[in-house]
């Protein structure tokens, strides 16, 4: 099982990665709306490699931000939880085109940088959570057959 997830893991970095560098292409090119929807894809990869390296539950975009959240508080990284709603904002930019290309162009260094720290976070051997919301535990490990 621990090399399933980390293939499944190593395959999230690496789309995440790409993506990150997508995200800058898209905005070089004046395409706010690629290069925020891009940033967000970089993102959402880096936490569902997370995820994945963990045994957790990802499929969804609420379990994204569990993912983040118990990640933020098992390493002590609370800037995690600050980086990803940069992210998810620029996801709404994808649909709302409301932020300006300073905005665009900050979001996609900070989701550079939650791609970066999820990225040591993943390198690292696995820590025992501490389960501070038990809705949000149940929701990470409930297995897909329950």
């Amino acid at each position: 099982m621990e090399s399933y997830r980390r293939t499944n893991a190593d395959e999230h970095a690496a789309l995440s990665r790409r993506f990150a560098h997508q995200a800058q292409e898209e905005f070089d090119r004046d395409d706010r709306l690629q290069a925020s929807e891009k940033a967000w894809g970089a993102a959402a990869h880096a936490v569902k490699a997370t995820a994945e390296r963990r045994g957790w539950n990802h499929n969804t975009h609420c379990l994204l931000f569990d993912v983040v959240d118990q990640t933020a508080s098992d390493m002590g990284t609370p800037e995690l939880r600050e980086l990803f709603l940069v992210a998810n904002a620029l996801h709404q930019n994808f649909y709302e085109n409301w932020q300006s290309a300073n905005f665009v162009q900050s979001g996609i260094h900070q989701v550079n940088r939650l791609v970066d720290l999820l990225g040591e976070i993943c390198a690292q051997p696995v820590q025992s959570s501490v389960v501070i919301d038990p809705k949000q535990w149940e929701r990470l490990t409930r297995s897909a057959a329950e």
